[in-house]
């Protein structure tokens, strides 16, 4: 009789077993690099858990300031990426695309990947087929040696477009322009190839004072992004997740009740979506701030692309400029900003606040500098008040999260 309880036990253990690695087996089919590349920490785990990961961290550096609401998930949560950035190297005769390995310079091969959108996969994949017929040889670091060092695809969301830009030793070699023919030809949907000279010893893909040379189209492609179109290149800057992007404009919009008779400043600008966002809604002035000398030409090109003639881009440091309007009493009724990482600086918050807008919208991607600036607000701008915090997933399968954050002045 124990006997059979044994074997009745060790049967039910076995299945278990099956099922266990039945589910182990379709998580790796999901990723089967995850702990190898790096490039995502929650990409094989449920969705749900990794929302609430999210939200653990977002209340932990964020709920002393107000209630942090729940966290809007990405729709879709796989194949989103619409940039993709793949490092080159060749083996024998064959050329390797894939990503390093978190914290190295060690090449995982990456034949597919879940988040990034599958038309990117597919043109990587012509990319290495044609690289064997034109010769063309990864780029080696140690000998200095070889041409293609990075590819960079970006993918327009809404319209279909893409562009192809070649990070290379040397934009003139040889065939480049039979090279991007035939890669169009395979992709018709390519609508611009380009090569972007890289010799640094940086980790940077593409250098913002990189030379570039254009092997078939215009040099960008066009995108639809709140009922605007916007020029992309291969040196601008535009959301990796547009799908999610529109959302979190809007969100920022309705935070900020735009009226006709408000003049907004956009610190850390970019090429201008949330600038021309909120020049389309007919208020009196925008006021785009940007230090990149290209997203600026980008922004201008976009304003005029959308014929918005009440936005104006100034390029410059955003604590800098935002301090000489200040000090010159300049009139700001809305405030956006959207800072890198690392936040904003303690004198661009002091600027703000004698700036004295009515609404200050506060776009970030890092709760943990986020938070650090909120601290510095509630003790040194007491007219203003929290009054709503929206995180937005923008990036599925990975640990990073945006948040937008509404503070008004009190009257």
């Amino acid at each position: 009789m124990d006997q059979g309880l044994n074997a009745e036990r060790n049967s039910r253990l076995f299945l278990l077993f099956i099922l266990y690695k039945l589910i182990v087996m379709e998580r790796k089919r999901y990723c089967q690099l995850s702990g190898r590349c790096g490039g995502c920490s929650y990409v094989n785990i449920d969705y749900r858990d990794e929302l609430l990961t999210k939200y653990i961290l977002e209340e932990k550096f964020l709920k002393r300031f107000g209630k942090v609401s729940p966290i809007i998930p990405s729709d879709p949560y796989t194949g989103y990426r619409c940039k993709v950035q793949a490092v080159c190297r060749s083996e024998g005769n064959s050329l390797v695309t894939g990503i390093y390995r978190k914290g190295s310079h060690k090449l995982i091969p990456v034949k597919r990947c879940p988040l990034e959108d599958p038309r990117a996969s597919e043109i990587l994949s012509s990319i290495r087929t044609l690289s064997r017929r034109f010769g063309i040889q990864g780029y080696d670091e140690d000998l200095d040696s070889g041409l293609l060092r990075h590819v960079l695809i970006r993918i327009g969301a809404r319209t279909g477009e893409v562009l192809v830009a070649l990070v290379v030793s040397d934009e003139n070699f040889s065939s480049s322009k039979d090279f991007a023919a035939a890669l169009h030809q395979r992709h018709p949907n390519i609508k611009t190839v380009v090569a972007v000279r890289n010799r640094e010893k940086t980790s940077m893909v593409i250098p913002e004072d990189a030379p570039e040379k254009i092997l078939y189209g215009k040099g960008y492609i066009i995108d639809e992004i709140c009922g605007l179109r916007f020029r992309i290149s291969a040196k601008s800057f535009y959301q990796v997740n547009p799908y999610q992007a529109e959302l979190l404009y809007q969100i920022a919009m309705n935070m900020a009740e735009l009226r006709e008779d408000d003049v907004v400043i956009d610190a850390y600008s970019g090429t201008g979506t949330i600038s021309l966002i909120a020049a389309s809604m007919n208020v009196a002035k925008v006021i785009g701030i940007e230090s990149n000398h290209q997203a600026v030409l980008d922004a201008r090109e976009n304003a005029r692309l959308n014929g918005i003639s009440n936005a104006e881009f100034i390029e410059a440091d955003a604590s800098k400029k935002l301090k000489e309007l200040a000090a010159a009493s300049a009139r700001c009724d809305v405030l956006f900003l959207d800072p890198p990482r690392s936040g904003a600086t303690e004198e661009f918050l002091a600027s703000a606040s004698r700036l004295g807008p009515s609404v200050i919208v506060y776009v970030s991607c890092n709760p943990e500098t986020l938070g650090r600036d909120l601290r510095y607000i509630s003790r040194f701008m007491k007219d203003y008040r929290v009054r709503g915090i929206q995180p937005v997933d923008m990036f599925p399968g990975s640990e990073h999260v945006e948040t937008v954050v509404l503070l008004s002045r009190m009257r």
